[in-house]
């Protein structure tokens, strides 16, 4: 049985994902932040369902943002797991939408540490261990926004194009180990990512976009009223996705696949997918001649 960890597991994506993968025989370590206080009752539902369903579902305290968190948590699954860890799923992700300007540096920074450095933090924590296994997989949910700017996203945009070269750089690296490295972008769907943000710091800036600086709330609104409507894609199409991945053979595994609303990101990967493995090839055929 393979052992799962993932990463922002109270909602969303990460919460259908710990149940997606218990129910189907495999051994979850389901993170998230303050399991005693805000997302107490997260935790107690989850371990419920685990008792219920007899589905193997550990939830444990983790802040990607914190080196201390990632180090207690590695230290906990070092003392509990015999059989290491297969799987580290890099879900926890924070979404900044409002005027790129008028976010502070530290509000950049912030959002940065959750959606990049968390990620290199948990990967950097739990690769030996991934090392040691026979089929070691990390899977890191991007998003279009990772292939495409948006207006008013861009910080978060930032750092998911951050997190998609990342990804991709460590896949190369990463692969002659035995480990793969894929991305999984999603489009738009009712995750509840959406509002997870701060709102702008920096009001002086606010106020030189006269009017315009009321369109990133009503964008947020089309989508509420989009994600309420009979056309709003289902979110289990995510860890549906991250099952596939999971199965699929070592070795085989695509660097990035985006799933649900794509406006034409698969086309664009599939084209720059195969100039990024003649480059990967003739850098590998260079060092082999030095």
């Amino acid at each position: 049985m393979k052992t799962v960890l993932i990463t922002g597991s109270s909602n969303g994506f990460g919460y259908l994902s710990t149940l997606t993968l218990a129910r189907k025989g495999y051994n979850v370590w389901a993170t998230m932040r303050d399991v005693n206080g805000k997302n107490k009752a997260k935790k107690e539902e989850l371990e419920h369902i685990a008792t219920e369903e007899h589905i193997a579902i550990t939830v444990a305290e983790l802040d990607v943002t914190s080196e201390k968190s990632t180090n207690d948590l590695l230290k906990k699954i070092h003392s509990e797991e015999q059989n290491g860890l297969d799987v580290l799923i890099n879900n926890a992700g924070v979404m900044y939408v409002g005027i790129t300007e008028a976010y502070s540096l530290e509000q950049a920074q912030e959002q940065f540490d959750t959606n990049f450095f968390g990620v290199i933090r948990t990967s950097k924590a739990f690769l030996p261990l991934l090392k040691k296994s026979s089929d070691g997989l990390i899977i890191n949910i991007s998003s279009l926004a990772g292939r495409l700017v948006f207006p008013y996203f861009g910080i978060y945009c930032a750092s998911k194009f951050a997190l998609e070269a990342y990804s991709e750089a460590l896949s190369y690296e990463l692969r002659p180990l035995g480990v793969d490295v894929s991305i999984i972008e999603p489009g738009p769907y009712p995750s509840g990512l959406l509002y997870s943000g701060p709102k702008e710091d920096d009001n002086h800036t606010l106020e030189t976009y006269g009017e315009m600086a009321s369109v990133p709330k009503t964008m947020l609104q089309n989508f509420d009223q989009f994600y309420k409507s009979d056309a709003s894609p289902n979110p289990q199409e995510i860890p549906n996705a991250v099952l596939k991945l999971i199965e699929i053979q070592q070795g085989k595994r695509p660097i990035r696949k985006a799933v649900g609303i794509d406006y034409n990101t698969n086309e664009l990967n599939n084209r720059t997918n195969s100039i990024q493995e003649s480059l990967i090839k003739d850098a590998l055929q260079m060092e082999h001649l030095l």
